[in-house]
């Protein structure tokens, strides 16, 4: 048997250099023990995701499509349980708290704005403390507590007492304590189910190992089948839970979301055993706060060029619970004085962290506060687009509620049309995956197509042509409107399918925007803060549904000064709703100009240890 040793190994595939003798190895030790360690660390995960126990994962036995398939069946249900309160929401005010559409429309948006907020709540607890699986498991809780109040409370407080119908003209308003009572509900389901949806999606790629190749495709693919199962989960809210809400009975659809968030905890507590977990990876506000303060202190210092001799942890991995290193990046060079060696910063090699860590941060640190800025201007420029995604869940809807509902004897819920975005959602993806992404690798040797920031520039342009197509609609839904009527509902002889094709283009538009933003985000953020990454995804969404209650506000009270009707006015005949469409579609324009010249100076951020897979490069510029 051939022996390795230190200087010549004739026979040998493998040789040793010193450092690795002096780490463990013997002379004359047989080639065939290391490739047996290879073959050992191949058993386990390279990503540092550990299993129940604390234990480094074993690949064949944890995480993977198994688990996989679990969170985005998890993820389906818990949307159909939300967006089953959500979808008619607006309506439910309307009829049953007696209010105006503009303010209905507010309500909800304010509602789903901050159901998004509190997006940020969950990533904080989940990346400082409790981790990622503790905090899906106690949100979810949440989440089902507030259904089931909403339920009882709609039937005991609202509905009971008084059910509105022409039948009951004399119905009293709800009072002060049951509307007290119904928000509490509400705005529960909004914080379980806000907090919970930012760390099941950043614990859904932690099942898949990125530094192995067909683990790291499978968590790109991750992503896009996630939100496929999202929009899944909204076609059943959408259609079945819809029609029987929009018939009266919302008692019955709000107990249906409840059992559906029931099964979807049930499905996330079954895998269990097999999930991969990260460990927490303490306040990045302290750590955030260190470097700024470090910076200051150092004002004065120079910075040494290209970062040379910064400090570092010369452990494999970083300081912050394991996470691993990141390279020194030119931009933000005023932080990089918070990494420079002073006097007054002794370190000691026995120590993992400085003497002084409001003095002295590593470079890993320093730059996970840079790869936050560099995001920044990305995650403003999308807050348009949600803008005019969460026009669906308002003014669409008024909008369908005042045109043609009726295909012979058969009604279609307003509420319903979205099932055309739901669908065009999930053809886009299985197109784009199945067909759209081989043929760019083949034709531009790119791993995954398009960039991430190249499919958030064409959602903004699909979504401001299907702006433009609502307007148009809406002109000739008012051609074809009688003026004077009392509810409107129904009071166009235009045909509801009329919609289809903004909402169609608006689901095309949240393939590409969306998923490219899940993946963006989920990428350019370091590992010891990854739920905050998605918790930027969702939060987009809350940011754009309050600017959305604030462009309503500030139109109405623009365009409907004095004896004017205002663009959408409660008699949407006599309003310019048109208008407004044509408003966001110019909105959008600028947006995507911003959008484009920020994509153009955007620098990825550098792992340590990164693998590459195939030709796509993710250490330079990324531009559109």
């Amino acid at each position: 048997m051939p022996f390795c040793y230190m200087k010549a190994s004739f026979g040998c595939k493998k040789t040793f250099s010193i450092p690795h003798i002096m780490a463990g190895s013997t002379i004359g030790e047989p080639c065939e023990k290391e490739d047996e360690q290879e073959m050992e660390k191949d058993i386990y995960t390279h990503d540092g995701s550990v299993d129940w126990n604390g234990h480094p994962c074993i690949r064949k036995k944890s995480g993977g499509w198994v688990v996989g398939i679990l969170l985005l069946a998890n993820q389906g249900l818990a949307t159909l349980a939300f967006f089953g309160v959500g979808v008619n929401l607006v309506l439910f005010m309307m009829k049953v708290m007696r209010l105006e559409n503009a303010k209905a429309a507010n309500h909800v948006s304010n509602w789903t704005g901050t159901a998004y907020i509190f997006s940020l709540v969950g990533a904080f607890v989940s990346d400082s403390y409790w981790g990622r699986y503790k905090t899906c498991a106690v949100f979810q809780l949440i989440f089902i507590a507030g259904l089931v109040e909403l339920a009882l409370s709609s039937y005991f407080l609202l509905l009971r007492p008084c059910v509105p119908s022409d039948a009951n003209p004399d119905c009293k308003p709800p009072t002060d304590l049951e509307i007290l009572i119904f928000y509490i509900s509400i705005y529960q389901i909004a914080l379980g189910n806000g907090a919970y949806q930012p760390v099941v999606t950043t614990f859904g790629a932690d099942q898949f190992d990125e530094q192995d190749k067909e683990e790291g495709q499978s968590k790109m693919a991750f992503f896009s089948y996630f939100f496929m199962a999202n929009n899944l989960g909204t076609l059943f809210s959408n259609t079945l839970l819809a029609y029987v809400e929009d018939r009266g009975d919302w008692v019955l659809g709000f107990w249906i979301s409840a059992g559906a968030a029931f099964l979807a905890a049930v499905l996330f507590f079954a895998g269990t055993p097999q999930f991969r977990h990260f460990k927490p990876g303490g306040n990045p506000l302290t750590r955030v706060s260190q470097v700024v303060v470090a910076s200051m202190k150092n004002w004065k210092v120079t910075v040494p060029p290209e970062g040379e001799n910064l400090y570092e942890d010369d452990k494999k991995h970083c300081a912050i619970n394991g996470g691993r290193k990141i390279l020194h990046t030119p931009d933000f060079t005023f932080l990089d004085r918070a990494a420079v060696y002073t006097d007054k910063d002794p370190t000691s090699e026995d120590q993992e962290q400085p003497l002084r860590p409001w003095s002295l941060c590593t470079v890993t640190q320093v730059e996970e506060v840079k790869s936050i800025l560099r995001l920044m201007p990305i995650w403003l420029c999308t807050i348009i687009y949600s803008l005019v995604y969460a026009q669906m869940s308002s003014i669409f809807i008024e909008q369908g509620a005042v045109m043609k509902t009726s295909i012979s004897s058969f009604h279609i819920p307003p509420a319903c049309m979205s099932l055309f975005e739901v669908s065009s959602v999930a053809a886009v993806i299985l197109l784009y995956r199945l067909y759209i992404v081989p043929f760019l690798k083949v034709s531009n040797g790119r791993l995954k197509g398009l960039t991430e920031l190249q499919r958030m520039g064409i959602g903004l342009v699909i979504s401001t042509v299907a702006m433009i197509l609502a307007g148009l609609v809406e002109l000739q839904r008012l051609k074809h409107a009688k003026k004077d009527c009392y509810t409107c509902r129904g009071s166009s002889s235009l045909s509801i399918l009329w919609q289809i094709p903004q909402y169609v283009l608006i689901g095309v538009s949240e393939v590409f925007m969306y998923v490219g933003q899940l993946e963006f985000f989920n990428n350019q953020i370091p590992e010891t803060i990854k739920s905050f990454g998605s918790a930027l995804y969702v939060a987009n969404m809350s940011a754009g549904s309050y600017l959305s209650s604030l462009l309503v506000t500030i139109v109405m009270d623009i365009t409907g000064k004095g004896d004017q009707t205002g663009w959408i006015s409660e008699n949407l005949n006599k309003g310019h709703m048109d208008r407004f469409y044509f408003l966001l579609a110019a909105l959008n324009t600028l947006d995507l100009v911003v959008f484009m010249a920020c994509a153009k100076r955007y620098r990825c951020i550098l792992l340590d240890g990164r693998v590459q897979f195939g030709n796509d490069d993710r250490m330079s510029k990324t531009d559109i």
